[in-house]
Formats: structure tokens, sequence, C-alpha cells
């Protein structure tokens, strides 16, 4: 049988029995945040290998495992490259996790290495960042603020974690950044409203309240002088899947009754 016919086979089989592939925004999302060395957000996206939604590769369950899982490696090491690790260092750490990956011999040993090799890449992604750009109170704060974004996050309160004062912290940490503490913490928010509009089905309304914005309005706001259009702008521009957006849903049903 051809490349062609076991194709158009395969596409049967899959409308038939219902069996998709997992969303490619997820998976996207899921790269881009060990890209960015955003190791809750990772822990958030990884998904186990054996679920439903991965392709068959191989008939043999456990080799099917290991061929996803250096699949999984040569995009994420391709990721961590364009984000600024040395290449040397990258491919390194890809070799040596598909050596581990390879003398696997049963499917807990595979997820436990698909953990462990995810995890591996997200530290070194922060040490990256950490290494290349701030001193250590500023890092520390910045750790603190990327932590608390969904908490009042007071000068004291950083002062507190780097061991300075807070005047002196506050021209150090613009000084560093170029940026005001406070503008930092809004712009870090946006960035979280960003995706959680991308990924995830929550309202406006939701997404203020949890990243502790005063309001709603105020949160769209921000949103609209950050980006340039509205976060439901933004979440139609950007959202690929069918999803249907609760605010409209609420305001067709209001125009109904």
């Amino acid at each position: 049988m051809g490349i062609k016919d076991e194709l158009t086979k395969i596409e049967f089989k899959n409308r038939e029995y219902l069996i998709n592939h997992i969303s490619y925004d997820r998976e996207m999302a899921f790269y881009q945040s060990i890209k960015n060395g955003d190791m809750e957000e990772m822990h958030r996206l990884f998904t186990p290998l054996n679920i439903e939604g991965f392709g068959r590769l191989s008939d043999n369950p456990l080799r099917n495992l290991k061929y996803h899982l250096i699949i999984t490696v040569a995009m994420i090491t391709r990721y961590v490259i364009e984000a600024g690790l040395e290449m040397e260092s990258a491919y390194n750490l890809s070799d040596i996790y598909i050596r581990k990956i390879d003398t696997c011999n049963n499917e807990e040993s595979v997820h436990d290495t698909h953990l462990e090799l995810c995890e591996a890449y997200v530290k070194r992604m922060q040490a990256l960042k950490k290494k290349r750009l701030y001193s250590k109170p500023i890092t520390q704060c910045i750790d603190y603020i990327y932590d608390n974004l969904h908490n009042k996050i007071s000068l004291d309160a950083l002062a507190d974690v780097s061991g300075l004062s807070p005047s002196y912290i506050s021209k150090l940490f613009h000084s560093e950044t170029g940026i005001t503490i406070a503008q930092y913490i809004q712009n870090k928010r946006i960035d979280a409203a960003k995706n959680l509009l991308i990924f995830t089905e929550y309202t406006t309304t939701d997404i203020a309240n949890y990243l502790n914005f005063s309001s709603e309005s105020y949160f769209i706001n921000v949103f609209r002088r950050n980006c340039g259009l509205t976060p439901k702008k933004f979440r139609a521009l950007h959202y690929r899947s069918n999803f249907v957006d609760k605010e409209d849903a609420e305001e067709s049903i209001a125009q109904v009754k």
C-alpha cells in the first residue's frame, strides 16, 4: 500500500472512530512554556504520551511512547535554541535524554523520563534568563512577581525579598529593566492575560479577578492600552479552535429574552 492509500485509510479510520490528535494550540503553548522557562505553565500543560489524541507511530506500545518522546525532545531542543540556549548545550542535553529513552524498558520509565527532561529544559531556560539579564536582588524580585501575579504585590514585599530598602530596590529595578516596578508587574499580568485568552475559556471577568486587576473595566482599559485592542477582539483574532465566547452567548440569550 502506498503512502497516499495509507493516509486515506488512517483519515477514514480517525473520522469513523472520532479519533483526533491533541490540540495544536495546546501543544505549541506547551513548547512555548518551556522556551519561556515557565515551570508552572509547563506542568499545567504537560500531557502524558499515552492519552487519547496521540498518533500511533508503532504497533508496539512501548516503542510508540519512545518515538513520541524522541519527537518531543527534538521539538523542545529547537525551541530552546531559538530562545538563546547555546546550541551545543541544547543538543548535548537532547542526546543524553534520547539515550536514556532508548534504555527505558517499561512505560512508567518513559513517563518519568518525559517529565524529567521537560523540567531539565525549563531549569536551563530559567538559569539562562537570570544569568543574562539581572542582578540577584532584581532576579529575586522578578521571581516573586511571577509567583504572585494573582496577588497584590507591594514595594515593601519586594524590599523584603531582595533585602534592600524600598527606595533603593525601586531605583535599582528601574535602572536594570528600564521600567518601573509597577509597569513591569502590569506588563507581566497582560502577558499572562494573553495566554489565558488564547488557551482557556475564562471570561474577561474571570481573568481580571484572577490577575488581581481592580475591576473588569480597568483590566479592559489596560489591555487595550497595551495591545491596541480589547481582550474580546484579541481572543477572536488569536483563538484558532471553534470556541464559543461565553460573553457572546450571554449577549445572545439576553437578546432573545
